[in-house]
């Protein structure tokens, strides 16, 4: 049952959403909540749906707000949009930490204001008890631990930790961060460094082509970083706006935007925030067709 202000908001959050729409020239997908596996039917339909409207536009907009999650389902909800769409723009206008980072890897544009902020490609793994686990702080302690025992510095029980390491499960951390960092490489030079023909700040380069092989050298790099555990020390590490410009990410900053482009985004994420918090949703999806 649906109660009458339920149904004000709501018609509220469409309004805004649609004038999200007609300003950006796209279709928008609002997701709110942990990107986990198991949703991608639900994603696929929902896209398919927006793809058979008569109104579809070339580019999808996703408004994203997650603490994170599963790379995997992050991988199919790009292959999925990119099946329908020509072009991927991510808008933060809160938080998109681990794999919600990821995602916006693979967009053509990411926007975001000075409020915003991203995280460490820190892969989150079900480990054998059936918890997520981070992968590179795992993977940080072993390393510590094995340099430990290299210079006989281990102690007793730091010796039973190690000793009582799975192996499998550190092979599957590897492969997790190996997984994630080959996604950022693959995605930002097909898609962020499409238009990015010739070199604008090099001194030395200015004005000369940029090759492929230049296009991956600053993936690799913005790979590094974003996965540098001993730089950003935590898994949930907020990294702004400034702190991405430092690794010469390229952000749409829509702080001071004109044509009201703050305001209507502040409006849409503010009153959708709080009709999440009022109804304790946990997970929430909402496009012009779904609420």
């Amino acid at each position: 049952m649906r109660f009458p202000v339920d149904q004000t908001v709501q018609q509220l959050l469409n309004k805004r959403l649609e004038e999200l729409e007609k300003h950006f020239d796209a279709d928008v997908l609002s997701y709110f909540g942990p990107i986990a596996d198991g949703n991608e039917q639900l994603f696929l339909q929902l896209l398919e749906d927006l793809s058979a409207d008569p109104a579809k536009r070339k580019k999808l907009m996703v408004v994203l707000t997650t603490p994170g999650g599963s790379a995997i389902a992050v991988e199919r909800y790009v292959n999925m949009i990119r099946h329908h769409y020509d072009e991927l723009d991510l808008l933060v206008p809160d938080y998109a930490y681990s794999a919600g980072t990821i995602f916006c890897m693979s967009a053509d544009n990411i926007h975001m204001d000075y409020y915003s902020v991203l995280g460490p490609i820190d892969p989150q793994v079900l480990n054998k008890d059936g918890k997520w686990v981070a992968a590179l702080g795992y993977l940080d302690k072993v390393n510590e631990l094995l340099e430990k025992a290299r210079e006989k510095k281990l102690s007793q029980a730091e010796f039973l930790i190690l000793k009582d390491i799975d192996l499998a499960e550190l092979r599957g951390y590897e492969q997790a961060k190996a997984h994630t960092i080959d996604l950022l490489k693959k995605w930002l030079v097909k898609h962020k460094f499409k238009n990015w023909t010739t070199h604008r700040t090099n001194p030395v380069l200015i004005g000369q082509a940029v090759t492929e092989d230049q296009k991956l050298a600053r993936a690799e790099e913005i790979a590094a970083a974003l996965s540098d555990n001993t730089k950003w020390k935590t898994h949930g590490r907020p990294i702004n706006l400034e702190s991405l410009k430092e690794l010469r990410l390229e952000i749409e900053d829509y702080s001071s935007s004109p044509f009201g482009r703050r305001e209507l985004v502040r409006e849409y994420s503010l009153l959708m925030f709080d009709y999440i918090r009022r109804n304790s949703f946990t997970s929430f999806i909402h496009t012009r067709h779904f609420i």
